[in-house]
Formats: C-alpha cells, structure tokens, sequence
C-alpha cells in the first residue's frame, strides 16, 4: 500500500540501520519517544536489534490513557453515581485503575456508562437523551483537542443543556520541558511525537534546542520513519549542532494544522495539569473557556472527590515508566499481578501504553 509498503523496505531499513552503525559515537545514548505508537512500533517491528546496544529508546508520557490522573478516575466514577447522569467515554479509559475502582468495575453497578468512538457521538447521545446529564470524558492530547472542540461548537449549535465536557487534555511540550528539567534524566534526544505534530506542527519545540542544547526530530511511524529519526538525530548530537528535524514531512508542516489550531483556541484556554506519576505541570492541560462554561463539567458539577487525598497504587512504578527512569520490566508487579487482563496501573491496559506493548512483544 503506498505511504506504507515503502516504509517498510527491508533494503532501506538496512541502509538505515548501516549509517547508525556508522554514526555509533560509542557512549551510552538515551533517546526518548514521546509518541505510544512509536513505543508500539519500535518493539512490534524489532527495530532495537537494528540498534547498536549502546543506543537507548526508552518510553516517555505518550499515552494520554496512562498519563490521566487517580483523582480524574474518581471524580468519573463519582459522576457516574448520579443515576441521572450518562457517562460517555473511548474504551481504554475504561480499565484505567483510579483510587479504589475503574470505571469497568462501576460499569455494571450504575449502567450508565457507554462506549463511544467519536466525541461527536456525545452530541447526538444528548440529543437523544434530553432526560440524562451526559457527561464526556474529553482525554487526549493535541491530536483529540480539535474534534472535542468541534464536538462543543456542536453542542452550543443545537442548544443543549444536558451536554458536559470533562475534560483532561494535555499538552506534549510542557511535558517534554518537564522532563528536561529533571537532573535524574539523561536524555539525549527527543523522537518527537508524529500525530501530536501533525496538529501543533514543529515551532513549538524550538525550545528543545535552544534552551536545553538536546537533539530532536518529528519522526513518522513506520520502520524506516523510526530509523531514519534516530539516525538525523545521531547526526545532531555528532555534529552537536542540535536543532528541530522534521522527518515526518508529508504529514507534519512547521505551523501544523491552522484549522485545527484555530479550534482549540476558540474554545480552549490552558491551565495547569496534574499528570499521573508527574503530579502538577503548569499551562500543560486545556479547560473550557468562560464562554463555554456551561458545557464545563468542573463548572456544572460539585465534585467531592477533587478534595480526597489520593494514595498511590502500591508497587505499580509507571510514573518512572512514564519519565523513562525504568523499563517496564523493571517494575516488580510487571507480567506478574499487573497482565492486560488484569491491569494494576494504567500503562498496562492501553495497546499504546508502554508496559502494555513491552508484555506483548516481549522476547
């Protein structure tokens, strides 16, 4: 298939794969992939036995899943305990362990939380259900924040008054300073994530280079994208004249999507965020705003649980899994009580979470 069949070219992995070895500077290299679907394809596609050994992928928050906090789960599954209320939400948020329960355990006590594919269902689901307070669950990055935005410009067009959005979106480049300035991380280089990019465009690392001297490249998804991003960032740290690479060009432009852009901004402001395992980064989230407050869950409801102290999941390590301090191997719960099927922390259940791939595609 075009756009695929020729990323995947065993001749061009393998010229690829020659010009690392080459560029191989020999001292211990950490390279950081901020993207699920590069963990995911990385180990799926074997590309580290491609890799010299002494250059490092590890994983980072790219999983807007993993990354939702305990207290968000909680206030969900408060909310759901309204029997007026109709929860909708992507099936990964599902199985993601809050404080005490998950909203799959919850699922079958209430009965009101659905499934959907689409934050535009949520607005025929309203339209439907003019008896239910239906509530979304608004999760993802800056790939999911445009059709959410959509899905509110949809909900004040139809005059709805049963419709909320809950909403924990994040923001990739805070988290990626965040990392940075942590003295216990030694990365070298940032894959840069491809979907995230697709939408901000590449402007908005600039700081990556500038200000904390690190190599970085927007990188595709495919084996030789994957390859290819780590060699021109191999060639930066060579050179070291680190700057922002765009490898993912035929989708990712400088300035990103301007459509999409101008949707965030029309109904979102940012604010401060609380990342599970990060805890607060500041103007890292998006909240609804003032003109949009009625579709604001935050705003709508008084949630209790947004006071209750939150205790942290007993032996689970994907905070460090998520800041790249440890394998997911190295976590001591890993492939023995936290499996897919039964997901102690919340990088094991999404196929984009880090413990989940490495259980998966584990040697």
């Amino acid at each position: 298939m075009k756009y695929i069949d020729e990323f995947r070219n065993p001749k061009l992995v393998e010229k690829i794969s020659a010009k690392i070895m080459d560029l191989n500077p020999g001292n211990n290299i950490n390279i950081m992939e901020v993207c699920g679907t590069h963990t995911q394809n990385f180990c799926r596609f074997g590309l580290k036995e491609l890799l010299p050994k002494n250059i490092r992928l590890i994983s980072g928050p790219g999983c807007p899943v993993c990354v939702s906090s305990q207290g968000y789960i909680d206030s969900a599954i408060e909310l759901a305990k309204d029997k007026d209320a109709l929860i909708v939400t992507f099936g990964d948020m599902l199985r993601i362990p809050g404080t005490f329960s998950s909203l799959e355990k919850e699922k079958t006590k209430f009965g009101n939380i659905r499934v959907i594919y689409s934050p535009l269902d949520s607005v025929t689901i309203a339209l439907a259900n003019p008896d239910k307070k239906v509530i979304f669950l608004a999760v993802g990055f800056e790939t999911t924040a445009p059709t959410i935005a959509l899905s509110i410009l949809a909900g004040q067009k139809e005059r709805l008054k049963n419709l909320s959005f809950f909403s924990a979106l994040k923001l990739i480049p805070p988290a990626m300073k965040y990392l940075l300035a942590d003295k216990r991380l030694k990365i070298d280089g940032f894959l840069c994530p491809g979907h995230v990019s697709a939408i901000i465009g590449t402007k908005d690392y600039a700081f990556i280079p500038k200000k904390y001297k690190t190599a970085c490249c927007v990188a595709g998804f495919e084996p030789v994208d994957i390859l290819e991003g780590i060699c021109i960032i191999l060639e930066q740290i060579s050179l070291n004249k680190p700057y922002v690479a765009n490898q993912y060009t035929r989708i990712v432009t400088p300035g990103g999507n301007p459509r999409a852009k101008r949707a965030i901004s029309r109904v979102f402001e940012r604010t401060d965020s609380d990342w599970r395992g990060f805890g607060i980064i500041p103007d890292s989230g998006l909240k609804l705003k003032d003109t949009y407050s009625r579709f604001d869950t935050n705003r709508v409801f008084a949630l209790r649980s947004n006071k209750v102290v939150i205790k942290p999941i007993k032996q689970c390590r994907c905070g460090d899994v998520l800041k790249g301090l440890i394998l997911p191997s190295d976590c001591p719960l890993f492939a023995k009580a936290c499996q897919p099927d039964n997901p102690v922390g919340p990088c094991m259940v999404t196929t984009e979470g880090s413990c989940n791939v490495y259980y998966k595609f584990r040697r």
